[in-house]
């Protein structure tokens, strides 16, 4: 019989450390969601960027679920699959890099336009679908976290409660890292402005469109 932390804690607080610190790297590392995060907050404000940082969070749990399914061997060993979900998610980040070196440098802190009403790409909806989309369509997260996350999980004991813990370990180093990038946009517009949001709009959108250009010639054996 299982004793009471092992129910409690399935993983080893080591190996959560060492999990962490190998996770907190990769995350920190400017992507996709997180220059979302940035450019979300320096053009609505932390509050409203929240929405964007719950979608990537939640396309983190569809990662993790894919990782424990083996949904990443699947796109690792089926060249079809991994190009299909390789070519939608540089579809659209090229459209959001598009979008935003396109950007006038509309800012929108207090959470309204100049009619007072929500501008149409800050509604908690659409920040929310963005990054949760971004996230899900990119093979390179499915075989990241399915290269990672196998290695810290203990196979003879049950696991999935192993990949929950874990899955809750990063996520939150996630949001926590999301949320450091809205802070650092917010802030930069409070002492620059409007111009601060025109070139940090252009400037991630430019990261957002070479980012969808590695990805358009990302192999599976790169991996």
């Amino acid at each position: 019989m299982e004793s009471l932390p092992s129910l409690l804690l399935p993983v080893s607080f080591a190996t959560l450390l060492l999990f962490a610190l190998v996770a907190l790297v990769a995350i920190a590392t400017p992507g996709p969601t997180v220059l979302l995060a940035l450019a979300n907050g320096s053009r609505f404000g932390v509050r409203r960027a929240l929405p964007g940082m719950v979608g990537a969070v939640a396309s983190d749990f569809v990662l993790v679920a894919a990782a424990a399914l083996g949904l990443g061997a699947v796109l690792a060993a089926s060249e079809f699959w991994f190009s299909v979900v390789k070519w939608v998610g540089a579809a659209y980040l090229a459209w959001l890099g598009f979008r935003l070196l396109r950007s006038e440098g509309a800012l929108d802190l207090a959470g309204a336009g100049a009619q007072g009403a929500p501008q149409a790409g800050g509604s908690a909806r659409r920040i929310f679908a963005k990054s949760f989309l971004v996230a899900v369509t990119n093979p390179k997260g499915y075989l990241f976290v399915s290269a990672l996350m196998p290695q810290f999980v203990d196979p003879s004991s049950p696991q999935w409660p192993q990949y929950l813990v874990i899955g809750l370990v990063f996520a939150a180093l996630d949001f926590g890292v999301m949320l450091t990038y809205a802070v650092i946009g917010a802030r930069a517009v409070k002492l620059l402005r409007r111009r601060a949001v025109l070139w940090l709009d252009r400037c991630c959108g430019a990261a957002l469109l070479a980012l969808a250009a590695s990805l358009a010639v990302y192999r599976r054996g790169s991996a």
